[in-house]
């Protein structure tokens, strides 16, 4: 009896498809900052026994910050451990359910994207099969894996000749991040419409490959079920399902930044590649390796732009110094645009330590010589629900500091 309880426990928690919305009215989303050990070893272990609270990043080191939802029945719980243990935290959200109501406009269902809205992994799709048939000169599609619900993992390649240097970018890793497939989305669309001199530049000299849902179901089961879900769908156990697949890839797996708790947000998996979709994913990249040159991972929030690598005692790569100045140019470019500042370095150093993730896997395994992860908008006022009315600013400024990167590559010797 109790076996088959189990069974019906775990295909409710695989499923998603029919349960209903999660809501989040009157939750609120503090920042905290963690400056002691005995801070970062009471967090850690409330995350471990979260009882209605959501942890945005994993305590994994002092010297970070992190946000935290709280639900309403956690308030004075709250308040009380911040107290006792002298947190300092900042209200960065009174309502989360609000910012939720207020990240999509009301709309009609459309023919193609348009980028005032946030789409389904169908409609996305869907625009991905009808760009590549309209441009069938330059694009080509393919299907690169199965995901673990068998929706397709499909890539999109954009070339106009043979012996370009190659770009690569992977969104939407993280499924909650739906900035990330709708930048990627709107800037393979200017690679190939746009009459701007740079921007046909970038088109016409470099081969460009998207990955636009490295996550396929996890986006999904943001659409129908939690917003704030962070991993894949495969279930670990009983209890917990999903796997970080930013913390699953096979390059200093499980040292430092991630987790070996089945339900933490940053469960690196139970082995290295333990996703079909990062196993897919790196299968792919395996056979366009020897053609990148500049590899970016787009992701959401906080505005950085990051270098490899972030592993625990990493030493910086030999190139840090050309790495450090091309980020230098590219926030530059960024915050021209519309004034948006980003923060860039080593990630272990100026945000914090994660391993297994794809940036230092392709720099570390496949040596690609250039790979950087970009944090988009905004700071914290959002968060991972950046209003649909900024998706378009942010593609903007992302593809004026890709611009100014590439140059600066060049003028390097990197392309």
């Amino acid at each position: 009896m109790w076996f088959k309880v189990a069974l019906l426990l775990l295909a409710a928690l695989a499923s998603g498809g029919s349960a209903e919305q999660a809501r989040f009215d009157n939750y609120r989303v503090y920042e905290v900052s963690i400056e002691t050990e005995r801070q970062l070893q009471t967090l850690q272990h409330l995350e471990l026994n979260p009882d209605g609270y959501n942890f945005w990043e994993s305590p994994v080191q002092t010297n970070m910050r992190l946000s935290i939802v709280v639900p309403p029945h956690k308030f004075a719980h709250f308040e009380e451990i911040t107290t006792a243990l002298a947190l300092k935290t900042r209200l960065q959200i009174e309502d989360f359910q609000k910012v939720i109501d207020n990240e999509r406009p009301k709309r009609s269902p459309r023919a193609t994207l348009d980028w005032t809205d946030y789409y389904t992994v169908e409609e996305i799709y869907a625009w991905m099969d009808q760009i590549v048939a309209q441009n069938p000169t330059i694009l080509s599609g393919s299907v690169y894996g199965t995901s673990f619900e068998g929706r397709d993992l499909k890539a999109i390649k954009l070339s106009h000749k043979a012996g370009n240097p190659g770009i690569f970018i992977e969104a939407n890793i993280h499924a909650r991040e739906w900035i990330s497939s709708a930048t990627a989305t709107w800037l393979l669309n200017e690679l190939v419409t746009s009459t701007n001199p740079a921007v046909q530049d970038l088109a016409q000299n470099y081969d460009w490959y998207f990955i636009m849902i490295a996550n396929p179901d996890g986006l999904a089961y943001t659409k129908t079920t939690n917003r704030q879900w962070r991993k894949t769908r495969q279930p670990v156990n009983d209890l917990c399902v999903g796997t970080d697949p930013n913390r699953n890839f096979d390059y200093m797996w499980m040292n430092g930044g991630a987790s070996s708790v089945p339900c933490s947000d940053t469960f690196a998996g139970l082995t290295a590649f333990s996703e079909p979709e990062t196993r897919a994913m790196a299968d792919y990249y395996a056979t366009i390796a020897n053609n990148i040159n500049i590899q970016f991972s787009f992701h959401s929030y906080g505005q950085y732009l990051l270098t490899p690598f972030g592993y625990s005692g990493a030493p910086l790569p030999s190139n840090d110094a050309d790495l450090q100045r091309i980020a230098t140019v590219t926030a530059a470019a960024i915050q021209a645009t519309y004034g948006t500042r980003y923060t860039y370095g080593n990630s272990a150093s100026v945000l914090y330590t994660t391993s297994g993730s794809t940036v230092d896997y392709f720099v570390g395994v496949h040596g690609t010589r250039l790979g950087y992860t970009f944090e988009f908008r905004d700071t914290g006022a959002t968060g991972f629900v950046l209003p649909a009315n900024q998706i378009i600013p942010n593609a903007e400024e992302t593809l004026n500091g890709i611009i100014a990167f590439v140059a600066e590559a060049k003028t390097l010797g990197y392309v």
